[in-house]
């Protein structure tokens, strides 16, 4: 277990920073003593949308304060490191935020998705390789004409990136520096599958070498922009291959081969510091990438494994982690959509499996699928008909709405900074009080809390020798922030 030993600054200058922090949410006071702890509440009727509320003042904790259902955190118990919260830069989100808003409107919404004062600080990012469902065309960086190859490549191009993903991206690290970024592949270009196509196949034995160092020149094109990718999947979804948009079927055996004869050589030989990260599909199948990590020659090139939460259930990841535990986890994509309109039932499901569910069980990512999506759910070329973004943006008008995982996200993004560890804040209780703890590189602490009770609850927190109390509404999400002092 890696311990983390916190740079703990001056009681004044946390304080500023806390403030910085509160990203001028109306409804409270920030604080302006080490003694106090910054409160922003979420509420399922929406009265209150990541709003900052009065501070709470840290009191010295009884010996009865032990009791049953107080949370204690242990800022000395350190589990993963975080890299961040966010979701994914679609072909179709970026292409809606360039081309479909003024530039005071992008402007606007760039910060409130990206900066931590502004807007909820989203750290990372998942960015199609290629065409996915949701973007305005099929595309590849290497398309041939049918029945014709390019096996060196000679035809590759990441124009259409350039047109309005990169700038969009390039305008997003501006805003947020520390923001990493991760690619992955819906399909190769289509000549080095079995159909001939980005729809459907698999990967021909001959294509192995090719598709490596396309990954290779993507990476390599993508740095000379000034954009770099902190990791990659090979493959979107594996074990789905869709019928109208990119996709294709690779079996585990399969990318294990792929990885320690092809990718991971050819990243060697690149010298590309890039991830490599394996699955990248539901919680139900963590025999996948359990088989990969069997291999001790695809082990060594492999930084961890990648969920998606559509099938099965969230401490699946946890059998991964126990088996290698020196390997990362990562959740990389769930989506919102026409089918649960309820805020407070998406709010609670996404602080329950993700926020809360996901970092418990491991992940140091945790992803959204679409930032943006319009007014009809799209763009699209296929698959999804009523996905729901992070946002939604009006084509006719640029105007935007901020959808329930805006706020759900919001709660830890805003607060959790990259780099910061989760440690120990004892049982999350189902259906009670629901809750994880990081710990930020400046020493702050973060709870994130959930009541999913039926009814208000009071929560306690215990930290060190001092406690402090809240009435968490019925439904709520709330964001602590104690500020990194000496708590004894």
């Amino acid at each position: 277990m890696r311990r983390f030993s916190a740079v703990m600054l001056p009681v004044l200058l946390v304080a500023m920073l806390a403030t910085a922090c509160s990203g001028g949410n109306s409804g409270g006071t920030s604080s302006s003593s080490g003694k106090q702890v910054q409160v922003w509440l979420t509420t399922p009727d929406r009265s209150k949308l990541l709003q900052q509320e009065e501070s709470l003042k840290l009191t010295k904790a009884k010996d009865s304060d032990s009791e049953e259902g107080v949370v204690t955190i242990d800022d000395q118990k350190v589990y993963q490191q975080m890299d961040g919260f966010g979701a994914s830069l679609t072909d179709s989100s970026a292409w809606l935020i360039a081309n479909k808003m003024n530039d005071a409107q992008r402007g606007d919404l760039m910060g409130k998705l990206f900066d931590h004062e502004q807007g909820i600080g989203i750290s990372y990012l998942r960015v199609p390789l290629g065409a996915s469902d949701f973007a305005v065309e099929n595309y590849s960086f290497d398309d041939m004409p049918a029945g014709e190859s390019d096996p060196e490549l000679k035809n590759f191009s990441l124009g259409h990136d350039k047109e309005y993903i990169i700038p969009t991206l390039q305008q997003a690290l501006k805003i947020n520096p520390d923001l990493k970024l991760m690619g992955s592949p819906w399909s190769p270009p289509g000549w080095m599958k079995t159909t001939d196509s980005v729809i459907g196949g698999s990967l021909k034995q001959e294509a192995y070498e090719p598709f490596a160092n396309y990954l290779v020149k993507i990476i390599q094109g993508y740095e000379a922009e000034g954009v770099p990718f902190d990791a990659i999947t090979l493959q979107n979804e594996p074990h789905y291959t869709p019928e109208d948009y990119p996709g294709m079927r690779m079996e585990p055996l399969e990318q294990a081969e792929l990885i320690k004869n092809d990718v991971g050589p050819a990243f060697e030989k690149n010298n590309i510091k890039s991830k490599i990260v394996i699955w990248d599909h539901n919680w139900d199948e963590p025999y996948y990438p359990l088989t990969i990590l069997n291999d001790p020659d695809a082990l060594k090139y492999v930084d961890g494994t990648a969920f998606h939460g559509y099938a099965g259930e969230v401490g699946n990841q946890a059998q991964v982690h126990d088996a290698y535990p020196d390997k990362n986890l990562y959740f990389t994509e769930s989506s919102g959509g026409a089918w649960s309109t309820d805020f407070g039932g998406n709010l609670k499901w996404d602080m329950e499996n993700l926020i809360i569910g996901a970092t418990r069980n491991w992940a140091k990512v945790v992803l959204k699928w679409n930032l943006a999506l319009d007014e009809n759910y799209g763009p699209t070329i296929g698959g999804c008909k009523d996905c729901m973004g992070v946002v939604t943006i009006n084509q006719g008008t640029g105007d935007v709405t901020l959808n329930s995982e805006y706020y759900s996200f919001g709660h830890a993004s805003k607060f959790v900074k990259s780099g910061a560890y989760r440690i120990e804040s004892g049982e999350s209780v189902s259906g009670g009080i629901e809750q994880v703890a990081f710990k930020n590189p400046d020493g702050s602490i973060v709870l994130v809390a959930l009541n999913a009770a039926g009814e208000d609850q009071e929560l306690k927190v215990k930290i060190g020798g001092q406690l402090f109390a809240y009435t968490m509404p019925a439904g709520a999400v709330a964001t602590f922030v104690l500020p990194g002092t000496d708590r004894k």
